[in-house]
């Protein structure tokens, strides 16, 4: 069996189990113990990256286009908005026009407007709607294509960047993401350590 079909195969044994233990949906890094090869591990440790990743309150803000998406069914952000220079919006609709310092509740209790600063889009060459596991991974080690960052550069950018933060306090009327911070930096580190290797489902 060639690395290609072991690391498929790996990634289909390891998809979550009945009997892991999650954390709000996200397994912990020593849920992974059990796998011996480093590159196997690997992979499945991205799948399981990929679990915080693939969350609308992650994929929101990295279309693949000039339109970000909104709300837990990922739909065309209203009021129409574009992403302008710099992620930021366009002249006269900025991002920060509505986007506080903090999330803000409707008074009817129903929803809210979401915050933190700074409020943008991913780069554009950062897009990540549409794109498989494999694809994000891929883009994810290339720093023309992840924000110029090296691997440490990256965990730091997932274990404590406040608006990568903002995924699991998103406001009323938002899902927050699967697991914490704390452990999708951790399964980043762990996804490191042994070789940072792309799943290939």
């Amino acid at each position: 069996m060639n690395t290609l079909t072991k690391l498929t195969v790996a990634a289909l044994l390891w998809a979550v189990p009945a009997s892991a233990e999650t954390v709000n949906g996200l397994r912990t890094v020593d849920e992974f113990s059990a796998i011996t090869d480093d590159a196997e591990r690997s992979a499945a440790l991205f799948n399981e990256m990929f679990v915080v990743i693939e969350s609308p309150r992650c994929m929101n803000c990295h279309p693949v286009g000039d339109v970000p998406a909104q709300g837990d069914l990922m739909q065309a952000h209203q009021p129409p908005v574009v992403r302008g220079d710099g992620g930021i919006g366009a002249p006269g609709m900025r991002c920060s026009t509505c986007h506080g310092a903090e999330n803000v509740e409707f008074k009817t209790g129903q929803g809210s407007i979401p915050g933190h600063t700074p409020w943008q889009l991913a780069p554009i060459e950062m897009g990540w709607i549409g794109k498989s596991a494999t694809e994000i991974c891929e883009q994810l080690k290339d720093p023309e294509r992840n924000g110029n960052r090296d691997l440490a550069e990256l965990h730091e950018h997932n274990a404590e960047d406040g608006l990568v933060g903002w995924g699991w306090e998103p406001g009323e009327g938002r899902t927050p993401a699967a697991g914490t911070q704390k452990i999708f930096g951790e399964l980043t580190q762990a996804w490191i350590d042994t070789g940072a290797v792309c799943p290939t489902l």
